[in-house]
Order: structure tokens, then C-alpha cells, then sequence
């Protein structure tokens, strides 16, 4: 059972920008939360 690593050629540039896309999205979202936090105290 050998691995195919064209699957991973293929798809570890899509992992990675889908990675760096949730660490910049969710970034901003904790901070759009905790400023939404801080207005309601």
C-alpha cells in the first residue's frame, strides 16, 4: 500500500491557505467579540 503524493502536492497548498484564512478570520472575529463583550458591560 503505497502513498500517492501527488494527493498531497495537490492538496497541502489548499490545507495551507484554508489554514491561514481560519487563523486571520478568527482572529478578527474574537476581536469583533470582545469588543461586542465590552460595550455590554
Amino acid at each position: 500500500m503505497d502513498i500517492d503524493f501527488r494527493v498531497a502536492v495537490v492538496l497541502a497548498p489548499i490545507a495551507i491557505a484554508a489554514g491561514w484564512a481560519v487563523f486571520n478570520i478568527g482572529a478578527a472575529a474574537l476581536r469583533q467579540v470582545q469588543g461586542f463583550l465590552d460595550r455590554e458591560a
